[in-house]
């Protein structure tokens, strides 16, 4: 990205560090990069990141949710402490001036609702512009789904990363700057192999497992209006809580998953570690949120907890 304000040398430094220490910082140099274009539209000749300059940057925006303004001013705040460190005059946005930032309830994807999203992908049609976009759409979100990735991982997946042998995906740098394997089922495996036979006919030798016109890696943006613009394909009116986002799927993962072990029998706390590390949870906390925040699964947990635990409580 190019910057043109008076604050475009410490803004690229800023990212080059953050990213020497392992951070992809995509999301924040975007906000950044928005910052910069504020600065130049609005303060062309300041020198100093004063304190009139960040706080009408904090300013929350008309129908602008909290997080939102959360995610957007903490680039800034870390820019400005940046600019401390190297002896420079900032003024640091203090914390908490907007409330504590509330916790996404995330959608929760119906079997219908997921058969409607992956019938419109499949639907997806070749074109000139894109030549592998109908290859890409198709498997990319099935093996987010599949796999409970995150976005960025699916995105910035390499060929080098993926063992189609084995059906192991070595990912790198995620969330935390840390690496996992995850281990393809066999039928999403199966879907892999072909769809990498497929691409490799027209981008051969490329080095992003999910290419797009490019032969680069999506972008988060492009990433989130393909999948909002499929979903709107299905044309799906009537859905229960918040509308769902790509990263919906990973949770939607999650909830199938601790679906099945219950109905299964299995011993939760026995397993949480194991799915906390496929997901690439920092601790078991992240994890755990998916038994507290998911209603279609209260029942299910409520009923076996009452015929294991019963003799426990005392009557009244």
């Amino acid at each position: 990205m190019n910057y043109f304000s008076s604050f475009k040398t410490y803004i690229a430094e800023l990212i080059k560090e953050k990213q020497a220490t392992g951070y992809s910082y995509e999301t924040s140099a975007r906000k950044l990069k928005c910052f910069d274009r504020f600065c130049r539209k609005y303060y062309p000749d300041e020198k100093i990141l004063t304190k009139k300059i960040a706080m009408h940057w904090a300013e929350r925006r008309n129908d602008e949710q909290i997080n939102s303004v959360h995610i957007r001013i903490t680039p800034v705040r870390q820019l400005a402490k940046y600019i401390n460190s190297i002896g420079q005059e900032a003024y640091v946005i203090p914390r908490g001036i907007l409330g504590k930032m509330t916790r996404y309830i995330p959608h929760i994807f119906t079997g219908k609702e997921l058969s409607a999203f992956f019938l419109q992908t499949d639907r997806c049609k070749p074109c000139k512009q894109s030549p592998a976009r109908h290859l890409v759409i198709p498997t990319v979100f099935r093996v987010i789904y599949c796999c409970g990735l995150r976005s960025s991982e699916a995105r910035l997946l390499k060929v080098n990363q993926v063992d189609l042998e084995t059906g192991a995906l070595t990912i790198r740098n995620s969330k935390g700057t840390k690496d996992r394997t995850v281990m393809l089922s066999e039928d999403v495996l199966k879907l892999c192999r072909i769809y990498h036979k497929k691409v490799s006919k027209i981008f051969p030798n490329r080095t992003w497992f999910f290419p797009n016109h490019y032969r680069e890696h999506y972008g988060a943006s492009s990433f989130i209006h393909i999948f909002h613009s499929f979903w709107q394909k299905a044309q799906i009116t009537s859905i229960s809580g918040n509308m769902p986002c790509v990263h919906d799927l990973r949770h939607a993962f999650a909830l199938n998953r601790l679906n099945l072990w219950v109905r299964e029998g299995k011993d939760l706390n026995a397993y949480l570690p194991y799915l906390s590390m496929y997901l690439g949870h920092a601790d078991l906390s992240a994890t755990d949120y998916y038994l507290h925040l998911i209603p279609d699964f209260f029942p299910v947990i409520t009923e076996r907890t009452e015929e294991r635990f019963a003799n426990l409580i005392p009557e009244v």
